[in-house]
């Protein structure tokens, strides 16, 4: 292994696997170069596992379909269950498929690293079944604007997030219509229509702008430059008023689920960050561009990297290293990851981070060799739930938190107890848990967990003290 700092072979296989993979049953599978295990992996994601999984314009058809059935049974007086749950289960078999296909595809593949990545974007461009627009569609948006380009440019990842129907709707872009564009033109003479028909002598409807400023806060704020990053309010809305027209039709015809409309865009020349951008859909990507080679972007990714993959509170020099790169490279995706493997900041021996709630159950079913089984992904995706993290459903834009003190609260800390528990009383019996900690932790094994888990009482009892150890638990 090429420039390690400080950590032997086997706390270096520990690092590879557990900090920049998923958790590996056996160390020994990954060689003598840990480094170059990583670096082989660097590429395109790997294809999403089980099926059928259904497209974003498919998602968007069942809304429409939830919509008339809705419509159909008020009409025929028969809503006896609430519409939320009806919803939910009308969605069920769409969102289910989603979240064990997310999971087979973590826990079976032979190249972690490259998986861990598709899950660290995908939370960085955040889209939530939180928000009901958004549910049957998240595991499309992954699918289709994230796992395509993680080896690309952040540019193309940035397009592809952005103009995606699943962020459109959860971001309500659909909705936002230019202030004076044909659209809101045509809302303002309705109401007038009304007013002039209105005989109380009520004053007309002030007038509708219908300009909705979330996705282009979000993309600032949170996909590229950062809180930081030196735009302002007026820079928001002059974003907003660049993605008016690109929605989400009601019912997709084909495979085409975002479009751009021009009625419902602003006419005229818009100015952000100093730069003036033409009217029309060709100026979102030129905007982009922008964005994804501004400096304060290179940063805020590098700084999301880092802290992701190496501690809570990277170290300066390692930022500063993979923000060059990332300007250097016109923000080619691969040779950041490279620059990140082969920092020797990345390699400490002493585990920095805390595997979060879906990190913990993907590498424990790596570890059983559980991978794509079948029984395993709803018990699977219901622990990770029942952990705090429900997957494809996190609380806001900003995804989940990426710092331990996020997940270490008591109650967290006593729902990994539980679950762990769980595991070994299902598995233990058929796993030598003494064996697979040497195998899956190597030298990171400290000698007193060992000595625990030797003395357990019985398997289920070893196994789940396997799983709650310091070396387990964290990366």
């Amino acid at each position: 292994m090429a420039n390690p700092s400080s950590p032997t072979a086997g706390t270096a296989a520990a690092v590879a696997a557990h900090r920049f993979g998923l958790g590996e049953p056996r160390l020994d599978a990954i060689g003598a170069d840990p480094q170059g295990w990583l670096l082989a992996q660097i590429g395109p994601a790997d294809p999403p596992r089980g099926g059928p999984l259904a497209g974003a314009a498919e998602a968007l058809r069942r809304h429409a379909e939830f919509l008339r059935a809705r419509r159909d049974a008020r009409e025929a007086a028969a809503d006896m269950k609430p519409v939320e749950l009806r919803f939910v289960e009308h969605f069920r078999h769409i969102v289910e498929a989603d979240l064990h296909s997310r999971i087979a595809t973590a826990s079976a593949t032979s190249r972690p690293f490259a998986e861990r990545l598709v899950l660290f974007w995908a939370n960085h461009f955040t889209v939530s079944m939180a928000k009901a627009g958004a549910r049957g569609l998240v595991g499309a948006f992954e699918r289709e604007a994230i796992r395509p380009h993680v080896a690309g440019s952040f540019e193309q990842l940035l397009q592809a997030a952005v103009t995606h129907a699943a962020m459109l709707r959860y971001l309500d872009n659909h909705l936002s219509a230019g202030p004076d564009s044909r659209f809101v033109a045509r809302l303002a003479r309705r109401a007038q229509r009304d007013d002039d028909d209105e005989r109380d002598g009520a004053p007309r409807a002030p007038r509708i702008s219908g300009l909705n400023e979330n996705l282009a806060r979000e993309v600032l704020e949170l996909h590229t430059l950062g809180v930081d990053g030196g735009y302002t309010q007026a820079d928001v809305t002059s974003f907003a008023r660049v993605l008016t027209g690109w929605r989400v039709p009601a019912l997709p015809r084909g495979d085409e689920a975002a479009i751009f409309d021009p009625a419902w865009h602003q006419p005229g020349p818009k100015t952000v960050l100093g730069k003036t951008y033409r009217e029309g859909p060709e100026s979102l990507a030129e905007l982009l561009r922008d964005l994804a080679r501004h400096p304060s972007t290179a940063r805020f990714i590098a700084t999301k990297l880092a802290r992701h993959f190496v501690a809570d509170v990277p170290p300066a020099s390692l930022v500063e290293r993979l923000a060059a790169t990332f300007r250097r490279s016109d923000g080619h995706l691969p040779d950041v990851y490279r620059e990140l493997v082969r920092a020797p900041e990345a390699w400490s021996a002493a585990p920095a981070k805390l595997k979060t709630p879906e990190e913990f159950v993907v590498s424990t079913g790596r570890v059983l060799g559980l991978g794509d089984n079948a029984a395993w992904l709803k018990p699977a995706a219901l622990g990770i739930a029942g952990m705090g993290q429900r997957l494809q459903a996190a609380p806001s834009p900003a995804g989940w938190p990426d710092r331990a003190e996020e997940w270490l609260g008591p109650e967290a800390v006593w729902k990994r107890v539980e679950w762990s528990t769980r595991v070994g009383e299902r598995l233990g019996r058929d796993v030598d848990a003494r064996t697979l900690a040497r195998t899956s932790l190597g030298a990171r094994l400290e000698p007193g967990t060992a000595v625990q888990i030797e003395r357990a009482a019985d398997g289920a009892q070893a196994l789940a003290l396997l799983l709650m150890s310091p070396e387990f638990q964290r990366r």
